[in-house]
């Protein structure tokens, strides 16, 4: 019992938004702090990168 209210717990937790990344080369998906973008153009990873957003541009380091 104990463990089916734990995984039901973790399964209500707001995960990162990299664990919604599909598979990618390294150097081609741009990481931000709250979400992520196809690099333009791709790089070395953990190189600066920056995504659009409504708001401007959003600093961020290739993965």
């Amino acid at each position: 019992m104990v463990v089916l209210i734990v995984a039901v717990g973790a399964a209500l937790l707001p995960w990162p938004a990299f664990a919604q990344v599909p598979p990618h080369a390294p150097g081609t998906i741009c990481f931000t702090q709250f979400f992520w973008c196809w690099a333009q153009p791709p790089g070395p990873a953990g190189y600066p990168c920056g995504c659009p957003s409504q708001y401007g541009f959003v600093p961020g380091y290739l993965g």
